[in-house]
């Protein structure tokens, strides 16, 4: 082998590594952007999904009715018409966490009434969503997301 051909393998074998570590850090960015994405859509659904549920309960004058809105918010809110064992589950699962979001909203008003604290809603949000995750596998904010299949445009 010449001097000329052992620099050449060389120099394409430092191509190829540099190659390597590119498609790598491409493949790692990639995995990153995705979970951030993830992370950025279900603090959306959270937020969101927490805003109508203080909405909700805020207009209700004691906790069962309160509870049974927030309930129905939900069933419409992911396009649960029929009843199943597995929403059952959910929604009343749910309804612990808006029954804490309902005593949130009257936090002043409990205060003043006695020495007792409001529950902590986000500790009651993380419990829903750890047991959703354990029980099903996935996060709870996956259930909001959904495919909107093309639609030809039809001009008459």
């Amino acid at each position: 082998m010449t001097a000329s051909q052992t620099i050449l393998d060389e120099l394409e074998h430092a191509a190829k590594a540099c190659e390597d570590e590119e498609a790598e850090f491409r493949r790692t960015m990639n995995a990153r952007v995705a979970a951030l994405a993830e992370a950025r859509a279900f603090a959306h659904r959270r937020m969101n999904i927490m805003r109508s549920l203080f909405d909700t309960v805020a207009q209700a004058d004691d906790g069962p009715i309160a509870v049974a809105a927030a309930v129905a918010a939900l069933r419409n809110r992911l396009g649960w018409r029929e009843e199943s064992e597995a929403r059952d589950e959910v929604l009343e699962r749910y309804g612990a966490l808006a029954l804490a979001a309902f005593h949130a909203t009257r936090e002043d008003e409990a205060s003043v009434a006695s020495d007792t604290l409001a529950p902590d809603v986000g500790a009651a949000l993380a419990e829903f969503e750890a047991w959703y995750a354990e029980a099903r596998g996935k996060h709870f904010w996956v259930l909001f997301e959904h495919y909107m299949p093309e639609t030809q445009l039809v001009d008459f």
